[in-house]
């Protein structure tokens, strides 16, 4: 994403899919490569950003604790 700078390393780019906006909070649909990541964030936030389908964006992953899962 030109123009952003942020600490967090992990940003997955993508395009959204979906938007769906409930009295609060919104659920926002990114495809990343052939995978779709779901975010929640406010609604207030997913309108300030005027999210829609077929928007460039990048999920972005912060967390203090990562787990890896690998089937047998």
């Amino acid at each position: 994403m030109k123009g952003v700078r942020m600490s967090a390393r992990n940003r997955l780019p993508g395009t959204v899919v979906r938007v769906k906006l409930g009295g609060v909070m919104a659920q926002v649909t990114i495809r990343v490569g052939r995978n779709l990541v779901d975010a929640v964030i406010t609604r207030d936030s997913a309108e300030e950003l005027g999210l829609k389908k077929g928007d460039r964006v990048a999920a972005v992953v912060k967390s203090t604790e990562g787990m890896v899962a690998k089937e047998a």
